[in-house]
């Protein structure tokens, strides 16, 4: 059965001509799946957060969803591989935890392929949070992604993964993950 296309990442585009480095290895990335959510790429969950030229090689800010995430590392290497294949290396792939990620730096097109996946995507948090003010999960109705249907409930708090709470929806009975806005 082919890969549902709705969730699906892209290939990685061809090498264009006066295409630059950095643009190149944007849309390499692009084509990197998160190996807890591969429906999503490192670029569209915004893990990837700076690309520079350093030296012969390249530069890659990476910051993790929360600071003990068990893929940190195969995410990094996964990273550096992609890119040394592509002959963009050397790659230094280095760990940012400041700001911390929030679901806010997720790409619509993610957001659209969670979906598409089976998980109810992340509502949006708002502004970075500061020490003054910080940032205030609202609880929402959480779309079933099969249906649509907005009567859910919360079954546990935790899904497959820290960062997605079980689900079921009402309507047609089915049960869901929702990816927790942070």
């Amino acid at each position: 059965m082919p890969a549902d296309p709705r969730w699906a990442l892209p290939a990685t585009p061809a090498r264009r001509v006066g295409e630059g480095r950095i643009e190149r290895a944007w849309g390499v990335l692009g084509g990197v799946p998160d190996p807890e959510v591969p429906a999503l790429s490192v670029v569209d969950l915004g893990l990837v957060r700076e690309i520079a030229e350093a030296g012969a090689g390249l530069s890659v800010i990476v910051t993790p969803t929360y600071s003990g995430c068990p893929a940190t590392e195969v995410i990094n290497e996964a990273i550096r591989q992609a890119l040394e294949d592509d002959g963009l290396g050397p790659i230094e792939v280095t760990t940012r935890r400041s700001p911390a990620w929030t679901t806010d730096w997720m790409s619509d097109a993610g957001r659209a392929r969670l979906a598409a996946y089976g998980i109810a995507p992340p509502g949006r948090c708002g502004e970075a949070s500061t020490a003054a003010s910080p940032i205030r999960i609202r609880p929402r109705n959480v779309a079933c992604p099969r249906c649509g249907s907005a009567e859910t409930e919360r079954l546990s708090a935790y899904g497959s993964t820290a960062c997605k709470a079980l689900y079921r929806c009402l309507a047609c009975q089915e049960p869901f993950e929702h990816f927790k806005p942070i």
